[in-house]
């Protein structure tokens, strides 16, 4: 498997919980490295254009309210097949149907305030890393 990286969201009902580290350690545990990291405080703006593929979509202006609601994380994580390996420590969706020990099985409060984003494959990572951090910002 080859060497990849992923966007990582820490969202707002994490980080105002104080999950920020038990949630890293998932990843690091996992053999993800944290090679880029900021706490910011999105706009509706930013948040509308990041997840502006989902504007046609009823979820769309909640999902835009909550992640401007209070501070993220944007990390930048890299590792062997680190966008599947990322999904599969955050789990389902859905907290109901994520599996036992993942991120959102044991951190999330709802479908929508779901402790963690990461990005779904690697032309989404591409774009989604640089939408947040310049080049120069990733150390690995």
């Amino acid at each position: 498997m080859a060497t990849e990286r992923t966007l990582s969201i820490i969202k707002p009902d994490a980080t105002s919980r104080n999950l920020t580290g038990k949630i890293n350690a998932k990843f690091e545990e996992a053999g993800l490295r944290i090679i880029a990291q900021k706490r910011i405080k999105l706009t509706k703006a930013q948040a509308g254009t990041f997840y502006e593929v989902h504007k046609e979509r009823p979820f769309y202006d909640e999902l835009c309210d909550f992640m401007a609601s209070g501070p993220v994380v944007v990390q930048v994580l890299e590792g062997e097949g680190a966008i599947a390996k990322n999904r599969e420590v955050m789990g389902a969706t859905n907290p109901a149907e994520a599996a036992p020990g993942t991120i959102r099985a044991e951190f999330a409060e709802s479908v929508g305030e779901n402790s963690v984003h990461g990005s779904d494959a690697p032309e989404t990572a591409a774009v989604e890393i640089s939408y947040f951090f310049a080049g120069i910002e990733l150390v690995g």
